[in-house]
């Protein structure tokens, strides 16, 4: 059996609430096509976190359909199984199974019912997915995990197994022992245990950790290109894209091969060719900036030379820097047209916890988002304009919001 195995995809990401990341899922999703003809897999395994956001937008789904149906029609015998993240909506997701399931794609939203196991109605079947060299059990993201009805998957799975054909089991889940960096989140999960995967499988086809990896081996290894391992395996494909500017490590899809079922495992990581990558200014070998003006010749330095990626600065906590610094920033990047993008989440250095603390915003961009009236941010910025008037805002304001009111009132 050979299957690629891939996750975290994030369609519909917006970096910084700015940058859209289209033209990155296109170049993916180009290597995606060329690894498919190359390698021939049986099946196209994607491990949760299809869209960023439980409600993506209609041009989100309809990018979704559109890059998915053109892999069915250029892979017809290639089976596609997808499975829901925790940031994608089950409900969503299982929505469109059906109709996807007349083109043989498999999608699946809600995982087994809690009381699974007290019924003997075939439940199982809606989770696993049989092909001529290999078994499917895919499992999307369950927020209550429960052991018993995932073995129970892998038993009745090993009941159909008369051929003793290979035995794989997807799920998106945080499991011990994993490499995390780069997850701000990861808290929010419960972390399971190996165990608690289940017995039975040949190969766990994680999603959820966005490094690849392959657990309880030496991360040393993960970047040789070829490995070979004996049966029961648990891997995290890794994400699509860098999906924060903490991942500094090659992303890849994996492609696998298995003889049969407790057989041999032969891995190959296809390495992803990112469109954008994550940068540091100044380097991390390098102190940090001490003024306005070093950074700004940084910046100018990288747009002349690499001229695209994601920028982050790193500053010394003791540097002044004017009230249209980041203003500034945003203009030096305006002629590249989004090709050089700015982290505005600055990292302070060499200072005190108090010192760093001082530089901090006064809020953050998910504050602004709850943010309902304008004067409110107004109110925050007020000291980087002297030349406003907040008073004069402020009765300017009033007096828009009475004439609002009166325009409701005489409809």
């Amino acid at each position: 059996m050979r299957f690629l195995h891939t996750a975290d995809l994030h369609l519909g990401q917006i970096m910084y609430q700015y940058y859209d990341r289209v033209d990155e899922h296109d170049h993916f999703f180009a290597q995606l096509k060329e690894w498919c003809s190359a390698h021939h897999p049986d099946a196209l395994l994607v491990s949760g976190d299809v869209f960023d956001i439980q409600q993506p937008s209609a041009a989100v789904k309809a990018y979704f359909n559109s890059r998915f149906v053109e892999l069915h029609r250029l892979f017809p015998e290639m089976a596609i199984v997808v499975t829901a993240g925790n940031h994608d909506s089950a409900s969503r997701i299982e929505a469109d199974s059906e109709v996807w399931g007349m083109a043989g794609v498999t999608l699946v939203g809600y995982g087994p019912a809690s009381d699974a196991l007290e019924h003997d109605d075939g439940w199982q079947e809606r989770f696993v997915v049989e092909l001529p060299t290999g078994f499917i059990v895919a499992l999307p993201f369950m927020s209550s995990h429960r052991p018993a009805v995932v073995q129970s998957l892998l038993d009745y799975v090993e009941q159909c197994n008369v051929d003793g054909l290979p035995v794989v089991l997807m799920g998106h889940q945080a499991v011990g022992g994993s490499d995390y960096t780069g997850h701000s989140d990861i808290g929010n999960l419960r972390m399971l245990t190996g165990d608690e995967m289940g017995k039975g499988y040949d190969y766990l086809a994680l999603g959820h950790i966005h490094r690849p990896q392959t657990l309880n081996h030496d991360l040393a290894d993960e970047y040789s290109g070829h490995s070979s391992y004996p049966s029961g395996i648990m891997r995290y494909s890794g994400s699509a894209l860098h999906v924060s500017c903490d991942e500094q490590y090659p992303h890849s899809v994996s492609l696998v091969d298995i003889d049969r079922h407790n057989g041999n495992i032969e891995l190959q990581r296809l390495t992803i060719n990112e469109l954008r990558h994550f940068y540091l200014l100044p380097d991390i070998d390098k102190d940090a900036a001490q003024s306005a003006e070093e950074i700004y010749s940084l910046i100018d330095d990288f747009c002349a030379t690499k001229g695209s990626g994601y920028i982050r600065l790193r500053i010394d906590s003791k540097t002044a820097l004017p009230a249209d610094f980041i203003q500034t920033v945003y203009d030096k990047l305006e002629s590249t047209s989004n090709e050089v993008r700015f982290n505005p989440k600055t990292i302070w250095e060499n200072g005190t916890e108090e010192d760093i603390e001082e530089k901090k915003p006064d809020f953050e961009v998910a504050e602004l988002q709850q943010m309902t009236n304008p004067l409110e941010f107004v109110r925050k910025i007020i000291d980087q304009y002297p030349e406003l008037n907040i008073d004069e805002l402020e009765s300017d304001f009033a007096e828009i919001e009475a004439e609002m009111q009166k325009g409701e009132m005489e409809k």
